[in-house]
């Protein structure tokens, strides 16, 4: 976040390594693998980047996170992002309302609040398609039913009878869950997502459900060629190409 008189303050990474053909399917915050010295040191590079250029507003600054801690700048988006749910849940800063803030001239405050990360966050963006295939899943929906309770966030527009269009973005809903720890966070991502009902259309709903499931998931020992265990191979067999289990 950044001001018009270049004060500039950080609020944390959001890993998004659990991507498809570069779209993000799950995001979380905090990282697994972040440490506070890495999290400063990024953290400040990502702030120097936004008061070199000039920028005020909520923004995000990408980077790539080498096996061996060696992070590499891709680029920065000046917008809020699908994402930033994780962020709010984590920090407790309402993000679209500081944007709106920052616009109209106000400043970021003085001293600035010391960051702190409450707890683990995770995001699944459930996205009208087939969850084996990838293939859209347009149509109408029917017997629509989100979940709830302690936690949990559902950020939707759909209704029963709403007709899922071809032509857009296949994201649908976003469940967000928060808890006090990464573990916790993962149990309470997979009860929300087995009680969401989305009739009349596919969703890769069991998609995450094994993301949630995986142990590497689980231990945090993932990159963005994550999801290629999940995608359907082929072999070739006697000549030839069959899809493997």
């Amino acid at each position: 976040m950044a001001d018009n008189q270049r004060q500039v303050t950080h609020l944390g990474e959001r890993d998004c390594s659990i991507q498809r053909r570069h779209q993000k399917v799950l995001e979380e915050a905090p990282c697994p693998v972040m440490t506070k010295r890495l999290r400063d040191k990024m953290g400040r590079a990502a702030m120097r980047a936004a008061q070199v250029v000039g920028y005020s507003n909520v923004g995000t600054v990408e980077f790539l996170l080498t096996p061996g801690g060696q992070f590499y700048f891709i680029e920065m988006n000046t917008r809020i992002q699908v994402e930033h749910g994780v962020t709010e849940m984590v920090t407790g800063i309402d993000l679209v309302k500081e944007s709106i803030r920052l616009a109209s001239g106000e400043r970021l405050g003085s001293p600035r609040r010391q960051l702190e990360i409450n707890g683990a966050a995770i995001e699944c963006r459930v996205y009208a398609e087939d969850p084996h295939t990838h293939l859209p899943s347009p149509g109408i929906v029917t017997n629509h039913h989100s979940p709830g309770g302690l936690g949990v966030r559902v950020e939707t527009a759909l209704y029963d009878g709403y007709r899922v269009p071809v032509h857009y973005d296949p994201l649908i809903a976003k469940v967000i869950v928060h808890a006090e720890d990464r573990a916790m966070a993962i149990r309470r991502a997979k009860a929300a997502l087995r009680e969401y009902l989305v009739d009349g259309i596919k969703t890769n709903i069991p998609l995450h459900l094994q993301i949630l499931d995986d142990t590497d998931f689980a231990a945090g020992q993932f990159g963005t060629d994550f999801l290629g265990r999940f995608e359907p191979r082929l072999e070739v067999v006697s000549g030839r190409r069959a899809k493997a289990s």
